[in-house]
This record gives C-alpha cells, structure tokens and sequence, in this order.
C-alpha cells in the first residue's frame, strides 16, 4: 500500500493499492471534478473508490477497460461545500490496474504538470482541444459564444465554474451516464449538454469570474477538435465599425 499527496491536484499514476488524497485544499462554494483515465496495458475495467466522507459510503468509479490508453475518462463531481478533503483508491484484487487522475475546477489543478493550462482568447478563433488540457478564461460581463467542433462520435469536455459545471457532448450516440458519478449532492450542480451533430454551439454571459474548459476524452479522440470563444461585444463593435 501506498499514499500519493494529491493537495495540489496534479496528474497522478494510481495502481492497485495506492491511494491519493487532497487533504482539506478543497474549498467551499467551489466544485470540483476528478479525472479518470484508464492507462493499464490491458483491457480490465478498474474501479475507483471515492472517499469524500466519513459517514457516507465511498463514490465507486468505474473506469472502462481499453488497450494501449486510447479510452477516454470517467469523471466524478465533488461538492467543496460538503466537504474540504477527497481521496482516491485502486484497491487490491485489481492487478495490473493503472490510472491516470487529476482534479479539475476554476482553482485545480495547482500543480499543472502534465497538463495543457492554457488561457482561451476570446476572438473567436478555433484552439486544439486536445486530451488533457485545460483552457481558462475570465470573460468581462456580456455575451460570448463559445463553440466545440468534432468529428469523433460521443465527443466529451466538462465546462467549469465555481459551482456550477456542464458535460458537453459532441456527436452523442448514449447517455453517458455509465461514466460520470456524484459524491454527495454535487449532481444539483452538473448539467448535460450534448448536440446530434458535429458542432456544439452556446452562449454564455461572463460575470467577472473565471470559466474553465476541460477535455475528458481520449488522446485519439481528440486529435481534431476545436474550441473557440467569441466576445459578442468585440463582434458587434467589429461589425458596427466595418459598417461605417
């Protein structure tokens, strides 16, 4: 057995018997959102036990089997209001389990080694939404239109305020459901978005708070896609000078 300090949120490699814990760095008035992706050399599903709390039952993950680390991730939303702590285990009887995790919210990771942080200009111009990348933004208070383009079927990123997070799907084909799980009562916060077609479209009003955008797909997967952000504001004065 071993323990992995998770406090900062970082990329981490989980096998069976290890455990990661972000020991009382959560915060409240904050969501947060555990990555899972499944990097055994085999095609083993592997369950994670979420423990986020001393009187409720551990979140149990299932991380879907997959060869040569091509499956995308199993996602699990925690409330920074009910709790200050969360930990991760890959118990034992699981052999030859390896997972790759990493926290997500407006604040995680800390620690972004391993991971694409990236800011999001906002000018509309389409940016590689590759696996295991992060894109940031503060946009000011009016309307922007924030845009995901795939080709890849049940194409999954997670958007991420304090409190509030969406699951967007490209291209859906089922309902994901099998592999996004809740501790406690974080499901209030979590909205299901997902568009039949190849491009996801959206407006979203900035408030003076950050927004963050997190793949959960896989590294195959995401090769192609794109994100854009557009400020309608910039637009319309763009517009407005062209027609001058």
């Amino acid at each position: 057995m071993s323990n992995v300090n998770w406090n900062n949120g970082q990329l981490i490699t989980l096998e069976q018997g290890m455990t990661a814990t972000c020991n009382g760095n959560l915060n409240p008035g904050q969501l947060y959102c555990l990555f899972f992706y499944n990097a055994a050399q085999n095609d083993a599903d592997t369950t994670v036990s979420v423990v986020w709390s001393n009187s409720q039952p551990p979140v149990l993950v299932k991380v879907p089997g997959t060869t040569g680390r091509q499956g995308l991730a199993s996602i699990c939303f925690v409330n920074g209001d009910q709790t200050n702590t969360v930990s991760a285990a890959v118990t034992g009887g699981q052999p030859g389990a390896s997972i790759q995790a990493f926290i997500g919210s407006v604040k995680m990771p800390i620690d972004t080694s391993g991971i694409n942080n990236k800011e999001l200009p906002a000018n509309g111009q389409p940016q590689p939404l590759k696996a295991f990348t992060r894109y940031y933004d503060v946009p000011a208070s009016h309307w922007y239109q924030a845009q995901v383009q795939s080709d890849i079927d049940q194409f999954i990123f997670v958007q991420m305020q304090e409190q509030k997070a969406v699951v967007n799907i490209v291209n859906k084909l089922v309902d994901p459901s099998n592999i996004i799980a809740y501790a406690g009562d974080a499901q209030q916060y979590v909205t299901i978005n997902s568009s039949d077609y190849q491009l996801l479209s959206w407006s979203l009003q900035g408030n003076g708070r950050q927004f963050v955008w997190i793949n959960a797909d896989s590294v195959q997967n995401s090769q192609n896609a794109t994100i854009s952000l557009q400020s309608l504001s910039s637009l319309y004065a763009a517009q407005m000078g062209n027609n001058s």
